[in-house]
């Protein structure tokens, strides 16, 4: 990161952290960005104040792309009842509501579409034994599926196992739900196909156990999910860049980076811009099982699918400040940062980063009517 040298003192050059990056038609203002998180706070799959709040102060702080949660394509493909959806056109102006005041701090606004399959219908994630959701909310379950009838763990609810037609018809659903991404102004769209929900559970062989031409070896097994990328590519404008988030190996030892690899290659060659790279999630609820976690431990899997696919990939994963960020920029690791639960715990990470980085000491990276309050401060703390 050091440019130059002027009177015997380094100069900083701008960090690739803090450098736009074109993707397509859209240019994000730097390489940080809020990895989707789901909340629980929805109602009918609808954005609220809850989500404006949320999601804007993620902006406030300077992350160059904000993700939304996972939207549903259809209300049995929620994970929960509080899920955020996109399977009806009368949910579309609430999600405007929110891209504009992202738009309006700077941000690209962006959204992921996924289905959960045989991992629906499920509790909060904090909801104590025996509870369903929020106190006197009257949430309800609802009938599963996935490729087979094989529950995602022992207690979970029994998957009815999708036909080939139901199939085909959930291929529609997903590009439907891209056009209404669009329509309310997302700028970047993602495919959830990690983490043990409907696509990964047909990529990885331990749950997809199929005998017909969406089962069998992974090329069949990649049928589905290559379907989806080609039927929401098709429905995504031409100018808006596409990601999907893999789970580079499922946590259970059925799928792996190489298989990760060769899928990567076919998403390329649809026209997918961006592999977010996370892993785990294929049984039960974690969603990093059986790797062993520690600061950027899925740092390896962006960068193997970066180099071996020839794709641009995201990193994600126990990444916390920004020298850490940008030393996996300048290895060519991974193009973009995902910052999760540490975006919860420091909403205002990018312009924290900067400072730490150097290259913001006057704190004209934050917005104005907090930056000039910091400078002043800075003065009668007596750092100036």
């Amino acid at each position: 990161m050091v440019g130059s040298l002027v009177g015997g003192m380094a100069v900083l050059s701008k960090p690739l952290l803090f450098t736009p990056l074109t993707l397509r038609g859209v240019v994000a203002p730097n390489r940080a960005v809020v990895s989707p998180m789901v909340q629980f706070r929805a109602t009918d799959g609808v954005v609220n104040d809850f989500h404006l709040v949320h999601l804007g102060k993620f902006a406030l702080g300077k992350f160059g792309i904000v993700f939304t949660e996972n939207c549903a394509v259809e209300p049995r493909g929620r994970v929960t009842q509080g899920d955020l959806g996109l399977w009806d056109d009368g949910q579309v102006e609430s999600h405007r509501r929110l891209t504009r005041f992202i738009h309006q701090e700077g941000a690209l606004a962006a959204t992921q579409i996924t289905h959960s399959g045989r991992k629906g219908s499920t509790a909060r994630v904090f909801d104590k034994r025996g509870q369903f959701g929020p106190d006197g909310a009257g949430w309800k379950k609802w009938e599963v599926v996935g490729p087979t009838d094989k529950p995602a763990a022992d207690g979970w609810l029994v998957p009815r196992a999708l036909s080939v037609e139901e199939i085909e018809g959930l291929v529609a659903k997903f590009a439907a739900a891209a056009r209404r991404a669009d329509a309310a102004g997302y700028d970047v769209l993602e495919i959830h196909a990690a983490h043990g929900y409907l696509l990964a559970q047909f990529l990885s062989p331990l749950s997809n156990t199929r005998n017909d031409l969406y089962g069998g070896d992974r090329a069949g097994r990649m049928r589905f999910p290559l379907a989806v990328a080609r039927a929401v590519r098709a429905a995504w404008p031409s100018h808006k860049p596409l990601f999907v988030r893999v789970s580079a190996v499922d946590g259970g030892g059925g799928w792996d980076v190489p298989d990760t690899v060769a899928f990567a290659q076919e998403l390329k060659a649809l026209g997918v811009d961006v592999v977010d790279c996370s892993s785990g999630g294929i049984a039960g609820a974690a969603t990093a099982a059986g790797v062993k976690r520690g600061l950027g431990f899925q740092v390896p899997f962006a960068a193997e699918v970066k180099r071996a696919a020839g794709i641009a990939t995201m990193a994600v994963g126990l990444i916390l400040d920004g020298p850490q960020a940008e030393a996996i920029l300048q290895a060519g690791d991974a193009d973009l940062i995902a910052i999760g639960r540490q975006a919860l715990y420091e909403p205002f990470w990018p312009v924290h980063a900067a400072q730490a980085l150097g290259c913001d000491r006057d704190f004209e990276m934050w917005p104005p009517e907090y930056g000039w309050w910091l400078e002043k401060r800075e003065y009668t703390l007596g750092r100036r």
